[in-house]
């Protein structure tokens, strides 16, 4: 059981989702507490998400969401999950989220401003050389989620100014799992993890492989193969490694290209793009080393390396058509921006306990060296050619960084612990074009990044945690090396404030935060105005609260909501001086009513998101023709509600379903060319096994 001084963090982790029991959150973490003990943890440079305490030592907001939850949830992906976090909103684009899009606290959510990670493991294929993020991890390889905001991710960069995001990955157990779900759209998917450990139980092997298709809302189909493998050993008691293999594919039927107006006005829900294809896939290994000194200080390596590709085959539009049939009139002309991405990093955290200058602490280390490259092309071809023809644009990006971190936490009292910290960022970028002769450029950056937190035990069951600390993204090559000149852009810069303060009163938990970030130089692309990329596009301002409240109704029924407000998120210099930042909605909220028995549970969620301009120029209207230009507006608030339920038949069988958007709200997720329509009314059901 959690001590009474305990109780937030786990009541904390349950009100994120809304759907799972303080009992049910505590019982998890006792399993996995177990669990380690007898099982060798691979993943030795991560989060601390196998430590469900960890929470009240962070020094701001944290949220932890287990595996119970995840599953209660059902979600497709991993956004699914996210949307349902304070402070984060999503732009959606397909309900599988292929492609990442989520701002944080006030961040535009066509943006990439906060850090991506699995098992510690940067997800996006390019942090310095591009920051797309052409694969995005698949919910079903996922054990948990941490979300990691304010000075509590100064220890992880680069583009953490918004927070962390860190997917942890299944370790299979002894057997073998199956599950199963079918759904609207003709959704077949099916999941098998299988683990097995050694008699001495210090080593162990398993794999979690999913196969799953769909032809998609809007006839927007996938065909997605997912596998990772897992071995673990214990050298001695001193030491540990232990290897992640992960393939991914995917085939896409989906393109940048939405519903024009009137079509979505007269609710066309067709794929508006049906002969483009988005084509990914990706391999990465991760080598993990754990030593374990004398004295109890740990040195933690992680070597990771992954190649990620993405052919993206998208048909030329002729405009004046468009224009006159209402919808999109293709050409015979077709381009492949296809793209590959190769990464090769290590990273080394040296932890121990001392005394510093009198008093209790605990000191990390951290150094990380990486190289990135990427293989850019356009192929230029027509129907006829079947994605064969001429490459008119070949680029070759490249970056080399290194990082170094210090941070130590100091417990001056019994109630009161200060962790100062700096993180340093260097980096060099080069961008080479081969279809200009091999003409290169090369520029290059160094990003201190200071910052200090703090946490105060009000009492046994409240705690004050507050930070400031400066963060940073950096202006990738296609921008900073616009034109092979060095644009001597500075990499985006922001200085963030927060105070929180969590706890429990009876049967009932609680977090409020404050947050403020002061943006320095904001570089805002987001596919609006692509003039903005040549230039810093100067001071942003961004201020808000989260509040999150819990309550154990009795008799097994239980409320949680939780709540973003965010008054300010507004370009504070440049043209758009006075504007909102686009996809930054002041309101987001969540609320979930559930029920759980011995072997039944069920939910009934709300999410909750407030309208958003389209584009920094804050236009209202939504342009009515196939313009090719500027895409924005103002999307309408909506409220989507969910109907979740599971029932375990006997041990090791579950069976679940869900009504996802029961009401079938009808909404715009988002504005590209065109109009994204949110997912209307959709049935899953599925079953889990435990052999």
């Amino acid at each position: 059981m959690l001590s009474t001084k305990r109780q937030p963090v786990a009541l904390a982790v349950a009100l994120s989702l809304g759907v799972v029991s303080m009992a049910a959150a505590a019982e998890e973490a006792a399993a996995e507490s177990s669990a380690e003990k007898v099982m060798p943890s691979i993943e030795v440079i991560r989060v601390k998400g196998d430590q469900q305490l960890h929470r009240f030592d962070e020094t701001g907001s944290v949220i932890l969401i287990d595996r119970a939850q995840i599953e209660q949830v059902q979600p497709l992906s991993t956004e699914d999950v996210l949307r349902r976090v304070p402070g984060i909103n999503i732009k959606g684009e397909e309900e599988t989220s292929i492609v990442a899009n989520f701002g944080i606290r006030g961040l535009s959510a066509s943006e990439s401003k906060s850090l991506l990670l699995e098992d510690g493991v940067p997800v996006a294929p390019g942090l310095f050389i591009g920051n797309d993020r052409y694969f995005n991890t698949r919910i079903q390889r996922v054990e948990s989620v941490e979300v990691l905001k304010g000075s509590a991710s100064l220890r992880y960069g680069p583009s953490t100014i918004g927070g962390v995001v860190n997917y942890i990955t299944k370790t299979p157990t002894d057997g073998v799992q199956l599950s199963a779900r079918a759904g609207s759209f003709n959704l077949r998917e099916m999941t098998l993890e299988a683990g097995a450990k050694n008699q001495a139980e210090d080593a162990f092997l398993g794999v979690v492989a999913t196969k799953a298709k769909s032809d998609g809302f809007m006839d927007k189909g996938y065909d997605m193969s997912d596998v990772m493998v897992k071995a673990g050993l214990a050298i001695s008691d001193k030491q540990k490694v232990g290897i992640k293999f992960a393939y991914h594919e995917n085939e896409a039927n989906i393109s940048y290209r939405g519903l024009l107006l009137q079509q979505y006005l007269n609710g066309e829900r067709n794929n508006p793009a049906p002969d483009d294809w988005y084509l990914t896939d990706r391999t990465a290994f991760d080598l993990n080393h754990e030593y374990v000194f004398d004295n109890n200080a740990k040195l933690n390596t992680l070597v990771y390396w992954s190649n990620t590709t993405r052919d993206y085959w998208r048909y030329d539009a002729n405009t004046a058509a468009s224009n006159i049939a209402g919808r999109w009139v293709y050409t015979n002309n077709i381009v492949g921006n296809n793209r590959s991405f190769e990464r090769l990093g290590i990273e080394s955290r040296l932890s121990f306990d001392q005394q510093l200058f009198g008093y209790a602490a605990a000191t990390e280390f951290g150094l990380r060296l990486m190289e990135e490259k990427s293989n850019d092309t356009r192929i230029r071809a027509t129907r006829a050619a079947d994605r064969s023809g001429t490459n008119d644009r070949h680029i070759i990006d490249s970056a080399n960084s290194v990082a170094g971190y210090a941070q130590s936490r100091i417990q001056l009292t019994d109630a009161f612990a200060v962790t100062p910290g700096l993180r340093v960022e260097s980096y060099e970028q080069k961008r080479t074009i081969l279809t200009q002769n091999g003409d290169s450029a090369k520029t290059s950056n160094t990003e201190l990044l200071p910052g200090v937190g703090a946490t105060y035990e009000l009492t046994a069951n409240a705690q004050l945690y507050g930070g400031v600390y400066r963060a940073f993204s950096p202006a990738s090559n296609g921008v900073a090396l616009d034109g092979l000149t060095d644009q001597q852009l500075d990499g985006e810069r922001s200085v963030n404030y927060e105070l929180g303060l969590r706890g429990t009163v009876g049967a009932a938990n609680y977090e409020v935060s404050a947050f403020y970030m002061d943006f320095a130089n904001q570089v805002v692309t987001g596919n609006s105005d692509p003039n903005l990329s040549q230039s810093n596009a100067g001071k942003t301002e961004h201020t808000g609260m989260e509040f999150l409240f819990g309550y154990n109704l009795g008799a097994g029924f239980r409320l949680d909501t939780n709540a973003t407000w965010v008054p300010t998120s507004e370009f504070k210099t440049g043209v758009n001086a006075g504007n909102r930042l686009p996809y930054a909605p002041k309101v987001l909220a969540n609320v979930a009513l559930s029920y759980s028995a011995d072997a039944f549970s069920v939910a009934l969620t709300a999410h909750h998101r407030g309208e958003q301009f389209g584009d920094p120029s804050n236009r209202v209207d939504i342009p009515a023709n196939a313009a090719g230009g500027i895409w924005g507006g103002l999307l309408p608030a909506y409220t989507v509600y969910d109907l979740l339920a599971q029932y375990t038949a006997f041990e090791g069988f579950t069976v679940y379903g869900s009504v996802k958007n029961l009401t079938d709200k009808q909404y715009i997720a988002g504005l590209r060319q065109g109009i994204y329509v949110g997912p209307e009314r959709a049935f899953e059901a599925g079953f889990r096994y435990r052999f």
